[in-house]
C-alpha cells in the first residue's frame, strides 16, 4: 500500500540552525522561505524532503507516507479506517503546506502521526545541492529509512505490515537487541523499528548518496567539527551500506551512507543477522549514544531517560 517515505518532519528550538547544516554538511538544498518560518530541505527534484519547525522539545511531528495517486489515496484510507484508527482528511491549506495533492492524518498505536498523500510536488531540473556531490538516491525509493523506538515491537509491526502493507526484509540481533527491517519498495528498508520496553523514540534518518565521494567528503567536514560524530565508517550485514552517523541539531542521528543493497518483493526472503556489521560503524568514545528522541511512552515530549538504544 505504502510505496515510500515521501517526506519527514521534525520539530526543534534548534531548527534555525538547519538552514546552514542541511546544505553545508548534508549537501541538501534550503527550500524557498514560506510565511509559517519552518526550515524545508530538498534532496531532490521534490519541492521538499526534510522539515524542521521551531518548537520547545526535539522531536518528530510527522511521517509523511507516499502512494501512487488518487485510487491508491482513498483506497488506503479505507484500510486505515478499517483498522480502527481515526481517519482526518486535511484541508487544502495543508496540503499546500505539505507540497500535496491531497492528504490524510492518523496516529500509529503510539501516537506517531502519520500523514498519507499522492501528488508530491515536483520542480523539475531545479535542485542544486548545498555544496558540490553526485546527487541522493531517492525516486520512486523514497527519501531514505526512519529507524524508530517502539515499547511493542509485536503491536507495532502489526499496523506497519498489515495496516499500511510493509515487508519484512530481515532482523539484525545484536548487543541483546533486536532490530526488524522493512521495505516498500526497492529500497532494502524504507523503516527500521526495535524495542525498548515503555519507551517511544526516533533513532536515525538515513540519506543515500550516490557516490562514496561524498560519503568521505560529508565525514570530512564532520571530524572538522561541523556535527558530532557518534558512529564511525562502517559497512553494515544485511543493507551492505557504507556509512557513518552524526548527531543532528534536532537531536536525532543521520546516518550518511552509500551503496546499498535493493530489494524485490516478490524474490526477498527475510534473513536473520547475529551482527550488525562487516567492518567498523564503532561508537565514538567508547559506548553507544542514547537517541535524541526518546521519551516514556505517553509522556511529554522533554522527558528523555538516559538509557542507549541501538544504532541501526
Amino acid at each position: 500500500m505504502i510505496e515510500s517515505l515521501a517526506y519527514v518532519g521534525f520539530v526543534s528550538p534548534r531548527a534555525a540552525e538547519w538552514a546552514s547544516f542541511g546544505p553545508q554538511v548534508l549537501g541538501l538544498q534550503l527550500a524557498p522561505a514560506q510565511a509559517d518560518g519552518v526550515v524545508r530541505l530538498r534532496m531532490d527534484d521534490a519541492a521538499y524532503r526534510i522539515s524542521v519547525a521551531d518548537g520547545q522539545h526535539d522531536g518528530l511531528d510527522h511521517l509523511g507516507w507516499g502512494v501512487a495517486g488518487p485510487a491508491q489515496f482513498e483506497a488506503a484510507l479505507q484500510r486505515v479506517h478499517a483498522a480502527g484508527c481515526k481517519v482526518v482528511r486535511e484541508g487544502a491549506e495543508l496540503a499546500a503546506s505539505r507540497c500535496v495533492a491531497e492528504l490524510a492524518s492518523f496516529s500509529d498505536p503510539f501516537g506517531w502521526r502519520q500523514e498519507i498523500s499522492w501528488g508530491q510536488a515536483c520542480r523539475q531540473n531545479t535542485f542544486q545541492p548545498g555544496r558540490p556531490m553526485s546527487g541522493f538516491v531517492t525516486g520512486e525509493a523514497g527519501l531514505g529509512h526512519i529507524v524508530l523506538i517502539s515499547p511493542d515491537l509485536a503491536r507495532s509491526e502489526a499496523f506497519y505490515l498489515d495496516v499500511l502493507g510493509f515487508r519484512v526484509t530481515d532482523e539484525v540481533r545484536f548487543m541483546g537487541q533486536k532490530i526488524r527491517f522493512y521495505n516498500c519498495n526497492s529500497r532494502h528498508h524504507t523503516l527500521a523499528m526495535t524495542e525498548v520496553p515503555g519507551m517511544v523514540g526516533v533513532h536515525h534518518l538515513m540519506l543515500q548518496v550516490r557516490s562514496l565521494d561524498d560519503v568521505g567528503t560529508a565525514l570530512d567536514k564532520v571530524q572538522q567539527g561541523a556535527a558530532e560524530l557518534t558512529v564511525t565508517l562502517g559497512r553494515h550485514c544485511n543493507d551492505h551500506m557504507v556509512s557513518f552517523y552524526a548527531r543532528t541539531p534536532a537531536g536525532f542521528e543521520i546516518e550518511y551512507g552509500w551503496g546499498a543493497v535493493d530489494v524485490h518483493a516478490d524474490e526477498s526472503i527475510p534473513r536473520m543477522y547475529d551482527s550488525g556489521d562487516i567492518w567498523g560503524h564503532q561508537p565514538v568514545g567508547g559506548s553507544w549514544h542514547p537517541p535524541g528522541i526518546m521519551r516514556p511512552i505517553g509522556a511529554g515530549p522533554g522527558a528523555l531517560p538516559a538509557i542507549f538504544g541501538d544504532r541501526k
